[in-house]
């Protein structure tokens, strides 16, 4: 699938049913995976829609008749555990000129973005699906962005997220106070702590680094409560932005 930076591939799972799968050899390799991952296992525990998400088992056999060389390297490279999303078959991309919204669902998808700085459900590219005649959300692969740099996780979760300005749902989510106490009741660190538990250990490892993926993990862990905890800081700046568009 051709489509973005990560060129995901749609395959079939020995469980017989379709995925389409994160390559770790993609793009940003693991971390792309960790915040997939993560985003939509959190999405899920708020109760939105999201494709059922899976570890995939990739083998060293699998595309080894491809003809394309690059494509080819591209599974060589993604050998081990990779994600999976079950394929929505059929399903269309939402376009915010045809779909319409509630004002409280769309205040709740603004909050869960900016509580996983998640840069990339744009107008241009707002990662959302209409399945079944409902609303599912997809691709969260561009959330937790401080892990690209790692410079001072502790400062990067109290940001305020000013990306939310392009959030192809502000103009709409005029409920936002309403769905941060909402939000803050349907979770616990708990919950998160779990969340992040399940991260594969080998996708916290890198080589030529200092930090264990016992404190990487540590890390995920921390940044999430502390933005749970300080949820006000990206609400208010998401107020904020909301004012300067005019609403």
């Amino acid at each position: 699938m051709r489509e973005g930076g990560s060129l995901p591939a749609l395959g079939e799972a020995d469980d017989g049913f379709k995925y389409v799968v994160k390559l770790r050899g993609a793009g940003h390799g693991r971390k792309a995976l960790i915040a997939e991952f993560l985003g939509g296992m959190i999405a899920k525990a708020f109760k939105f829609r999201v494709p059922e998400t899976v570890l995939l088992n990739l083998s060293s056999l699998f595309g080894i008749t491809e003809p394309d060389e690059e494509v080819q390297e591209l599974l060589r490279n993604s050998e081990g555990i990779n994600v999976g999303l079950h394929f929505l078959s059929g399903a269309a991309t939402f376009d915010p000129a045809v779909n319409e919204i509630d004002p409280l669902t769309a205040s709740k998808i603004v909050w869960l973005d900016a509580f996983l700085t998640n840069v990339d459900r744009t107008r241009l590219n707002p990662n959302m699906m209409i399945w079944n005649n409902e609303l599912w959300l997809i691709d969260h692969g561009a959330s937790f962005y401080f892990h690209h740099a790692w410079r001072d996780p502790a400062k990067s979760a109290l940001d305020p997220f000013s990306y939310i300005k392009n959030h192809v749902f502000l103009p709409y989510a005029t409920r936002l106070e309403e769905a941060d106490k909402l939000m803050r009741q349907a979770i616990t660190p708990r919950t998160l702590s779990k969340i992040v538990d399940m991260i594969p250990e080998d996708w916290l490892e890198e080589e030529d680094s200092d930090i264990s993926a016992a404190e990487r993990r540590e890390v995920y862990r921390q940044f999430l409560n502390e933005r749970l905890e300080n949820s006000s800081i990206f609400v208010n700046e998401a107020l904020k932005q909301q004012k300067m568009l005019g609403r």
